[in-house]
């Protein structure tokens, strides 16, 4: 089975039109004001329509309260949220509503522990640590560090790109891979040879 892709932080509908076209399983939008890809409401609105139902919506969110989290669910209507900051399970689990929780890979973080405490998300999203920054920093992490042995779906993100993403498919077999800053031309403008690239380099891996 190949190993899906999502190309996340979209900002503009002709990235999300073209990477559907090239493939991508999922597409991101970031609703975090502090991100170089955020996108409000409206945006969001617009960048959805154009997502196909074959094509899974995700929206990433960084210690949003519980009203707004509950609007995006009701406006946005995406298939998955993903839950990108300090939440804890009971927070994420509270809207009744499928989820993606990341883990920044801490050197204390106890993968185990957080799959149990986790144990219904639909999968768990792998970046790096940063102390200062919510994802989108571009930098990896040891591969090695993540269970080969696992009963729960695995996303591997942190550093990725169109060069390394086949390195990574073939070292930590996750169920998706997840890029952002590794196919853009600059920060939330995604460039289409290098989604294309990716997509093919992680496909062909997990299909050889």
């Amino acid at each position: 089975m190949s190993v899906q892709v999502k190309i996340c932080g979209i900002t503009r509908v002709e990235d999300a039109l073209i990477a559907q076209q090239a493939g991508a399983d999922a597409l991101g939008l970031v609703m975090y004001s502090k991100s170089s890809r955020y996108v409000n409401l409206q945006q969001a609105i617009e960048i959805r329509q154009a997502i196909a139902t074959d094509t899974l919506c995700v929206v990433l969110l960084v210690n949003a309260d519980k009203e707004f989290v509950k609007q995006v669910i009701a406006e946005v209507k995406p298939d998955l949220l993903q839950f990108h900051g300090d939440e804890s399970a009971d927070f994420c689990q509270q809207f009744d509503f499928p989820f993606i929780r990341a883990l920044r890979m801490r050197d204390d973080l106890d993968i185990s522990a957080e799959a149990r405490a986790y144990y219904n998300a639909y999968g768990l999203l792998f970046d790096a640590w940063n102390p200062n920054q919510y994802g989108g920093t571009g930098e990896q992490f040891d591969w090695q560090r993540l269970p080969t042995e696992r009963d729960f779906h695995l996303i591997l993100a942190g550093g990725l790109n169109p060069l390394n993403v086949a390195e990574a498919v073939e070292a930590a077999r996750p169920d998706m891979v997840d890029v952002s800053g590794g196919v853009e031309s600059s920060a939330g403008i995604k460039d289409e040879q290098k989604m294309r690239a990716f997509i093919n380099n992680a496909k062909a891996v997990s299909d050889a």
